[in-house]
């Protein structure tokens, strides 16, 4: 199935994507996909559950129900301005009966997040639009809504956390938050970039482990875990953040995106082909850890993600919870899927009495 680029009209020709606000259907239209597909192919299958929301641009499909068909739909009908048959799992298989038809594909999470967006009305951070420096539109607000993370956000917390983010406009060079410090605020950078940097006894230069820019985050390890930041973020550039205060960014966002689970069901998880990931110190890890874990120390969770796979499950653990849930909700905001064992390692019986 080849991909085509996509127009602004077209995707005002279907509903809801017509309601929604010139830019956040720029930003659509780069991420939804025009397909075209043969004769007597299938678009899907009933019973189905993949996350897609399907457009017919041209062409005739039928609808299926345990073989029989129920609708035949026809590409520029008034039908077909909605999905087709949108609900999960699918309740109809959808064929080609023309020689081929033209379709639309978006992913429906990423959709249902930016409808709420674009439908929660307008923040004080709509002022950051007006200036010529600014990135276009709400560019920095929809490359955080499209993460996978945001997606496990419900809708009234959306609107709460735009809403409660404060701006802040730093300099080249300057510190946005210092190794050891404790951690009281979550940042988004809007403009510019910064460089993650991590001080060492031996290096006192400091060892970069990340260099971040429009969309990017940092700073929720020291909120989750209730320890001191663990490396310095400094600005690259001039640059525009905004940031969460650390109580609205726990009820906010980290509570809704963390899944805890206890040591059966972890051990179960494993037994199905999870694996454990100890986000513990080397030293510790040595001491005693789950066999066949991976150990990747929570500092460098950011520099080593290419590591891991994509499409793997990790249970994170560490002595308490406290680490292990920091390092989930960095793999969950960037679409990896990960649990996190509740009350840590020290409530197992893998701890050397």
């Amino acid at each position: 199935m080849e991909s085509k680029p996509l127009e602004l009209s077209l995707l005002r020709s279907f509903s809801p994507l017509d309601g929604l606000k010139s830019e956040n259907l720029h930003s659509l239209a780069r991420k939804a996909v025009l397909r075209e597909l043969g004769t007597g192919r299938m678009l899907f299958k009933e019973g189905d559950t993949d996350k897609r929301t399907y457009y017919l641009v041209s062409g005739v499909i039928e609808l299926m129900h345990e073989g029989r068909t129920v609708l035949m739909l026809r590409g520029g009908s008034p039908e077909a301005r909605n999905p087709i048959a949108p609900s999960l799992p699918r309740r109809y298989s959808a064929r080609v009966v023309s020689d081929r038809i033209e379709f639309l594909t978006v992913d429906s999470d990423m959709l249902d997040v930016m409808l709420t967006w674009d439908q929660t009305g307008s923040y004080e951070v709509n002022e950051l639009k007006h200036q010529e420096d600014a990135p276009t539109g709400d560019d920095w607000m929809t490359t955080l809504l499209q993460t996978k993370a945001m997606h496990k956000v419900p809708p009234a917390n959306i609107q709460a956390i735009f809403i409660r983010m404060q701006r802040m406009d730093f300099k080249a060079g300057e510190f946005v938050i210092r190794q050891g410090d404790d951690g009281d605020f979550f940042y988004v950078i809007v403009k510019g970039k910064c460089a993650v940097i991590r001080e060492t006894p031996l290096n006192k230069q400091g060892i970069k482990l990340a260099e971040l820019g429009m969309g990017d985050t940092f700073g929720e390890e020291a909120l989750i875990s209730d320890a001191k930041r663990n490396a310095n973020v400094q600005m690259i550039t001039d640059g525009t953040l905004m940031r969460l205060g650390k109580e609205d960014f726990r009820t906010l966002l980290n509570e809704p995106m963390l899944q805890w689970v206890d040591y059966e069901q972890a051990k179960a998880m494993v037994a199905r082909g999870s694996k454990w990931l100890d986000v513990r110190l080397p030293s510790e890890f040595d001491n005693y850890h789950f066999e066949g874990a991976i150990n990747l120390p929570l500092y460098f969770i950011r520099l080593k993600l290419k590591s891991l796979e994509r499409d793997a499950h990790y249970v994170v653990c560490c002595d308490t919870g406290r680490r292990s849930s920091a390092g989930a909700y960095i793999l969950s905001e960037r679409g990896f899927h990960a649990s996190v064992l509740k009350g840590g390692l020290l409530t197992t019986d893998i701890v050397k009495k």
